[in-house]
């Protein structure tokens, strides 16, 4: 991949889809995670107007502050960025609160989930104030491998800039970019647990083996051949991209036939 001719390019289609839309730049959440990190400095390049917001709910402390260090990074380079901390965890304890006890095994899950749709609301009440976009920073295997995000949560976006870059591009975008090396080393994580566990700690798999199968299964296999760990992630990638197709088409509509109207 060139690195320099796929920044251009996506500066380029994010200037244009705001210069288009008649909107006033962009509203991103700023995770203290590599895909952030990179989206962000994209609409930055663009020098429209660029709101980052900090969205912590129970969040570790060096999410937080690779987050605050990024931003602090981008300020510094692009005179178009401003910041804003919007604490939710109150809020957070209040919505818990309301939904009552609950011994359902799914409760933790639940729960992540929600934060995720409560930082999606944030952005969108800031974008509804200053007019701007809402941009997305799901990257590929995300958002159309195994489906690891929040429908109506970080997948309720007006525009996904990296959607079609693997992981690994996103790195090798982040190393030409030169962002702070305490992103770049980071373990990639959701933080929507309130503790320390990883995205492969979730998925069961490492995003070079996700991406390794995505393109094995993009090229017609079947998997028959496989065995050992290639053999376990097939079925981990399959069965995550079987449950989340729900994600990744569009809403299902019931047809009326003609012959009922």
């Amino acid at each position: 991949m060139d690195s320099k001719k796929v920044i251009n390019h996506i500066t380029k289609w994010l200037d244009d889809y705001s210069k288009n839309s008649n909107t006033n730049g962009y509203v991103l959440g700023i995770s203290g995670g590599i895909d952030s990190a990179v989206t962000s400095t994209l609409a930055a390049r663009t020098g429209r107007p660029l709101l980052c917001v900090e969205m912590p709910i129970h969040q570790a402390e060096n999410q937080v502050s690779r987050a605050s260090d990024h931003i602090e990074w981008l300020m510094k380079k692009f005179p178009n960025v401003i910041r804003k901390k919007v604490p939710l965890t109150e809020a957070f304890e209040t919505m818990k609160k309301a939904f009552g006890e609950t011994n359902s095994k799914n409760h933790a899950l639940a729960l992540a989930n929600t934060r995720a749709r409560l930082r999606m609301t944030t952005l969108y009440y800031e974008a509804g104030l200053s007019g701007g976009l809402v941009v997305g920073t799901g990257n590929k295997v995300e958002d159309f491998g195994v489906g690891f995000f929040t429908k109506y949560g970080d997948g309720g976006v007006d525009l996904s800039p990296i959607a079609d870059l693997m992981k690994s591009d996103v790195y090798a975008l982040a190393k030409e970019f030169n962002i702070i090396d305490s992103i770049q080393n980071a373990a990639p994580t959701d933080g929507l647990f309130g503790d320390n566990r990883t995205d492969e700690d979730q998925i069961g798999a490492s995003y070079p083996e996700l991406e390794e199968m995505m393109s094995y299964l993009a090229n017609g296999n079947k998997g028959e051949e496989l065995s050992g760990r290639k053999l376990e992630v097939y079925k981990i990638y399959s069965r995550l991209n079987r449950a989340n197709q729900h994600k990744m088409i569009p809403i299902p509509v019931c047809k009326i036939p003609e012959s009922m109207r």
